[in-house]
Parts: structure tokens; sequence; C-alpha cells
């Protein structure tokens, strides 16, 4: 690799100018990421039983680095510019490390169908980070609706928990703040850079810590090897990890952060579908009629200016 500014590659100035020009393509992206991540929860439950919590998150993310560091190094792809450096640690604290950790720890204790429903709040927290990090302004038809389907979610885990939050329940809400820093500087990073480089750069830099962590770990929780823990394990660290993050990347850029968190409304709802036929889970009433009802504040959102 030459050491150069990645900002200043004709490659990554050419998607980053043409990104905003195909906003139906950026949105086809956006949503192939929504399925791809609507896949972790099931994929996370399969790895946990034949992984701990702490091999499982350690051990995805070096796998993903690797299939990453791959790619950078069969293109050539220069080194970040130094002013992008500390946005790609924002993304990796957030999404290579925080955000699985802080999910896996939960749905050791929580349903895949409850922490679906959850991360629901994903997309407000996402609009709100983006509102203060990048400067949007979304109109107030969006940020109504959008408060919508967070009231929707939070009204369904007060039903479920009982009015009080567990353990599991915090460290999905914590999830959400962590992943949704994330999620808006890779937005604000995949508009002067490849998606993917965005995503591959953050894996490439957490490497330092998250591969003493898998030896650690891989060395102090039991491992069974089966069918199901491996397509897991394989699942969230190729698919979720960083195949969805490329086309998520990819399509925050075209059609703008707001926007774009949207589209996760709809992860419930397909994670929920995942976790029926993939876990044998049965769901409450409340699940899918709280899934349906944020369903209905994508199409208000995507129709608002934001």
């Amino acid at each position: 690799m030459r050491v150069e500014s990645s900002a200043t590659d004709a490659p990554s100035i050419a998607v980053a100018a043409s990104a905003p020009k195909r906003p139906g393509f950026g949105t086809l992206q956006a949503a192939l990421g929504v399925v791809a991540f609507s896949l972790t929860f099931p994929a996370t439950a399969w790895g946990l039983e034949g992984f701990g919590p702490w091999s499982l998150v350690a051990v995805r993310s070096v796998l993903a680095a690797m299939i990453a560091g791959g790619c950078l190094l069969a293109l050539r792809v220069p080194l970040p510019a130094r002013r992008h450096r500390p946005g790609l640690a924002v993304v990796g604290a957030g999404v290579v490390l925080g955000f699985p950790l802080l999910t896996t720890l939960a749905l050791q204790t929580s349903t895949t169908a409850h922490a679906a429903v959850v991360v629901g709040l994903l997309p407000l927290t996402t609009a709100l980070f983006s509102a203060l990090r990048v400067g949007t302004r979304p109109s107030r038809t969006f940020w109504v609706a959008a408060l919508a389907g967070a009231a929707a979610v939070l009204a369904f885990t007060a039903q479920q928990s009982g009015g009080a939050l567990t353990t599991a329940d915090l460290c999905l809400l914590a999830a959400l703040l962590v992943c949704a820093a994330g999620y808006t500087e890779g937005g604000r990073l995949a508009r002067v850079m490849p998606g993917w480089q965005v995503i591959g750069w953050a894996l490439v830099l957490c490497l330092p810590l998250t591969v003493p962590v898998a030896a650690l770990a891989l060395a102090h929780e039991p491992v069974r090897l089966t069918a199901h823990s491996v397509t897991g394990l394989l699942w969230v660290a190729a698919g979720s990890q960083f195949v969805g993050l490329v086309v998520w990347y990819r399509g925050m850029a075209a059609v703008g952060i707001p926007k774009a968190s949207q589209l996760q409304l709809a992860q419930p709802l397909l994670t929920l579908v995942w976790s029926v036929l993939l876990l044998g889970e049965h769901l409450t009433v409340a699940a899918p009629l709280t899934a349906a009802a944020v369903l209905v504040c994508i199409a208000v959102t995507q129709r608002s200016r934001g």
C-alpha cells in the first residue's frame, strides 16, 4: 500500500460525486444493508450455541477484517488521510466493537424478537446524531414520524418487561447510541471515500485490539463447533460486519443519513420473520403489531423532505 490521502484518490471522488445523482440506486443499496442486518440477531443466536459472547464478537471482527484487509491489499488502496482517521475510529468503536458486543450480551437473556423491536429505535438515534454531527435539518413531518416509531418501540419494551428495563434492555439501548454514532460517521465519510473502504479501514484499525481479545476469549470460553454456530459466525462476520455495511454506507452517502436510517424501521419486522423461520421462536401479539406500526413510519419519512 502507498501512503496517500484516500480523499484525493480519483476513484473515490468519482464514487462520492456520483452517489447523490442516483437516489433510487442508493435506496436499494441501503435496503439491501437492512436485509443483511435483519439476519444478524438470528445468526448471533446460532453463533452463541457454540461460542461464548466475547469469542463470537472478537472472532467475527477478526474474520471480517481479514476479508476487508484482503480487498484493500488486492486493490492497492492507499491509507486513509490523517483527517479521516478519528472518524474511522468512531466507526470502529461503534459498529465494529460496541454494537456487536452489547447486542450479543443482550441476546444471552433476551429473545431475538424482543431485541429486534427495541433496536427499532436505531433510525431515530441515527437521525439525532446526524443532526448534531453533520448539521442535517429534516422536516417537521420527518421528526413526527420518527418519534411515532420510537414511541411504539418504547411502549412495546415497557409492556414486555413489566414497566422496568432489564439488563438486556439497557445493553440494547447502549448499543443504539454507539451504533448511531458509528453510522453517522460512516455515512459522512462515505461521501469522500467508497463505503466499502470506510468499514474496511475501521475493521483493520481494530485488529490490534480484536486479535488479542479473540485469542484470550477462545482460551477461556468453551467452543463447540456445530453447523449452526459456524454458519452464524460466518454470517455475522462476512454478511453483517462487512458486506451489509458496504452497501449500507454507500446507500447513506447517496440518499442522506436521515432518510437511509429510516429504512431500518423495516428491520424489526424482517428479524421477526427470521426468528420464527430460523429459531422457531413464538411471537407475542405485540411484537408484529409494533413492527407493523413502525413500518408505517417508513412511508411518511421517505416521502418527507429530509
